[in-house]
């Protein structure tokens, strides 16, 4: 069945001069207009392809990355507001709309909010909200110690970041478990540290093992968080310089990132020392 709101592998069933149909199951024949028909593209194909409304209301394919899926949350811009409500850029021909409904208060053309992507069941479109505490939580956070999840950063706290974890809960990042500059917006991956009796959830961005660095390796790891993730003394430095920063020999301090690097944690080139991308 195709999921609108998000991405659908479907099969071509014929071509016309201005486009492809697919083969959407119960919703019918799928247009993708020509534009986002890749080349050589024939009856027969699969395709994977996003699936949504048009302007005129009909259900259409394209090859277009939305910013946000039915399902997600996103921090998404305003680029209208009318009669009917607000309107997102969410990187699609048709903006997302924000129903007055599911405003916390009139929104602001050139505003940016987080909000929430969900299919209206009454009307059968996609529209969002930004009142996102109801969207959340609605599940018990069944996680285990360690769980690699999705977090999307939401707002600076006093002890932290608040995060929001698979898209289904709130979390929290302290700021002693952060390495690396973080931004409101930003995805990355997380790994789980505590789900605590009243279901409030710690999250760090490093695995466990991360806390376990000591000496030499723990003291890199700091600096480089002073420096936002960038160190420029690598294993090809002055040892002078090492000694001036580290206090201690070059031929330590190379021993130091090779096992930094072998856990992961580091990337090293002949300039610098930057803590790994999250992938």
């Amino acid at each position: 069945m195709v999921e609108i709101g998000k991405y659908n592998t479907l099969t071509v069933i014929k071509a016309v001069d201005f486009g492809v149909y697919l083969d959407g199951g119960e919703r019918g024949e799928i247009l993708m207009p020509k534009e986002y028909v890749p080349e050589h593209c024939s009856p027969g194909d699969e395709v994977k392809v996003f699936v949504y409304f048009d302007s005129e209301d009909r259900v259409v394919a394209t090859m277009e990355e939305p910013a946000v899926m039915v399902g997600e949350f996103a921090f998404l811009k305003v680029v209208a507001v009318n009669r009917v409500g607000a309107f997102l850029d969410w990187g699609l021909k048709k903006d997302l709309l924000v129903p007055f409904r599911e405003q916390r208060e009139p929104m602001s053309e050139g505003k940016v909010y987080l909000v929430y992507a969900y299919l209206d069941k009454a009307s059968d479109r996609i529209v969002a909200s930004v009142k996102v505490d109801k969207y959340l939580d609605q599940t018990f956070p069944d996680y285990e110690f360690n769980q690699e999840v999705d977090v999307l950063v939401v707002r600076k706290t006093d002890l932290g970041f608040a995060v929001i974890i698979n898209n289904a809960h709130w979390g929290l990042i302290y700021d002693n478990q952060i390495f690396q500059p973080l931004k409101v917006g930003q995805k990355l991956k997380g790994y789980i540290r505590t789900v605590r009796e009243d279901e409030k959830i710690d999250v760090a961005l490093q695995p466990a093992g991360f806390g376990k660095v000591e000496g030499l390796g723990r003291l890199i790891l700091e600096k480089l968080k002073d420096y936002n993730g960038v160190l420029d003394i690598s294993d090809k430095s002055e040892p002078e310089e090492i000694y001036r920063v580290f206090g201690c020999s070059k031929k330590t301090y190379k021993k130091a990132l090779g096992t930094l690097y072998r856990q992961g944690f580091i990337e090293i080139d002949d300039l610098e020392v930057r803590l790994k991308a999250e992938e």
